[in-house]
């Protein structure tokens, strides 16, 4: 897990200190040019369980056997995943995180859980999982030790390392990088992949690399990246709060232009894990992490009691016009379109298509907290909406029909303080062809404007913009 940028000049500089030179050994032979990830997995974001922002390293099995890290809290959640409706909705991986590792390697170097937590161990726990329909994930780090201080995985130790895991029938690795020199990412990460594919085992292959480069100064060559690491993290650890998610959406909004171009099946940009169900979000709140999420076409990775979770915060969870637009084939990461006076607007281009003519996924997040909901309208043709025979729209939060738009026609949404109206806005066409998927270009519209006043409605008018239609290929 990325701590973050707090404090981050004396943490970096602690842990460059406790480097150890055995980082570097198996890197120094590292031919110049490394393969790439071949594993054919990915090919939508993935969608599963992840214990880390829910219950962080909490080793204390004695006095608190229900949240402690441990096989009994992944097996529960396996079974809550299947029998509550959530593997049907599509989440399929059991992810362990940081701490399920016994503090020394065993006396052959390989590593080990903890025998407490974990008595009947990893392979056991991964069985029990996929005898579930369900794929089992697991955590590591490229340095000498995991963010919690546990054994890391060094370059003397990918070999082995990879072998354990493909031995327990792992399908997806996390990859952090605490105690590690960001300069030597480039090198090792790849390398860990090309070891992975060696095993012959498909494993997921979730990487940090491009984090910590960012907070450490350095520009993360995504092209590279998305070359060698199905997902990546690039900014800091999500929390438990609006404020964080908040932090998230600004960071991809401002940054879209660099991280959009490398997205794709196979290869995503990850924001981090959904917090819905837990202390920190109201229920708006959540319908816009899973709104912004779905938009972005990132990871869902949900991290939340989900003995306890709520039937609401379930709903959104499993919401399956929302996962339609998260896992449309297309692969094309969404961008903010608009944004102005705490209202902004976000696009994705999704099925079915027309020719060169897209569907799209629409989303008005309201940013601001007046305590009334924001009115909003907005002509269709000013969101790239173009197509003459127009456009059946559909409310998916509410799954609610709101009939056929013409590209002039005006779409108006209500939308609460700090929620999200999202819709979707299906092609119509009288003749359907088979689309030459070409990847559109659009950024964000700087020709929008709002009056200057203070009533929370909001009429965007009718101008000219810059939200092309497509003129680039899929991958």
């Amino acid at each position: 897990m990325f701590r973050g940028n707090a404090g981050l000049s004396t943490d970096f500089a602690k842990k460059m200190k406790l480097l150890s030179l055995s980082l570097f050994v198996g890197l120094s032979v590292l031919s110049a040019t490394v393969s790439c990830l071949d594993n054919g997995l990915a090919r939508t974001p993935p969608m599963g369980w992840l214990s880390w922002e829910r219950f962080r390293c909490n080793t204390d099995c004695v006095n608190d056997p229900e949240n402690c890290i441990g096989e009994r809290l992944y097996m529960q959640m396996a079974d809550r995943l299947v029998q509550d409706g959530y593997k049907d909705a599509g989440y399929e991986y059991v992810n362990v995180d940081d701490c399920w590792l016994a503090k020394e390697r065993d006396s052959r170097g390989s590593l080990q859980p903890d025998p407490e937590r974990f008595p009947h161990g990893i392979k056991f726990l991964s069985d029990y999982i996929h005898s579930r329909g369900l794929k089992f994930g697991i955590y590591e780090d490229f340095g000498n030790f995991t963010c919690a201080g546990y054994p890391g995985v060094v370059g003397e130790t990918m070999d082995i390392d990879s072998q354990t895991f493909a031995s327990w029938n792992v399908d997806y690795l996390k990859l952090d990088g605490c105690y590690s020199d960001p300069r030597d990412m480039d090198k090792g990460y790849p390398q860990m992949g090309l070891y992975m594919n060696k095993t012959g085992r498909p494993m997921i292959y979730s990487c940090s690399w491009p984090a910590y480069q960012v907070f450490s100064g350095m520009a993360p060559d995504y092209s590279t990246i998305a070359k060698h690491c199905n997902l990546w993290r690039n900014y800091n650890d999500i929390d438990d709060s609006w404020e964080s998610v908040e932090t998230i959406i600004d960071y991809y909004g401002d940054n879209q232009d660099a991280l959009i171009p490398n997205a794709g099946p196979g290869h995503w940009n990850d924001p981090d894990m959904l917090i819905i169900g837990n202390f920190g979000l109201s229920y708006e709140q959540s319908k816009s992490q899973m709104a912004i999420w779905s938009i972005l076409a990132a990871p869902l990775l949900m991290s939340v009691d989900l003995r306890k979770i709520k039937p609401d915060y379930r709903d959104i969870l499993i919401n399956r016009n929302l996962i339609a637009i998260n896992q449309d084939p297309l692969g094309i990461q969404g961008r903010r379109i608009y944004k102005n006076k705490g209202i902004e607007i976000w696009a994705r281009p999704v099925t079915p298509v027309s020719g060169e003519v897209y569907s799209y996924a629409i989303a008005f997040l309201n940013r601001r907290t007046d305590g009334t909901p924001s009115e909003v309208s907005v002509v269709l043709q000013e969101l790239g909406l173009i197509n003459t025979l127009g456009y059946k729209v559909v409310d998916l939060f509410e799954n609610k029909d709101l009939g056929v738009y013409t590209p002039k026609d005006v779409l108006h949404v209500s939308i609460n303080p700090t929620g999200v109206v999202i819709v979707k806005a299906e092609v119509i066409a009288s003749i359907q062809r088979t689309p030459n998927f070409i990847r559109p270009v659009f950024t964000e519209n700087e020709n929008f404007h709002v009056p200057l006043h203070n009533s929370p409605n909001f009429n965007v008018p009718f101008v000219q913009n810059n939200f092309q239609q497509p003129n680039f290929r899929r991958d």
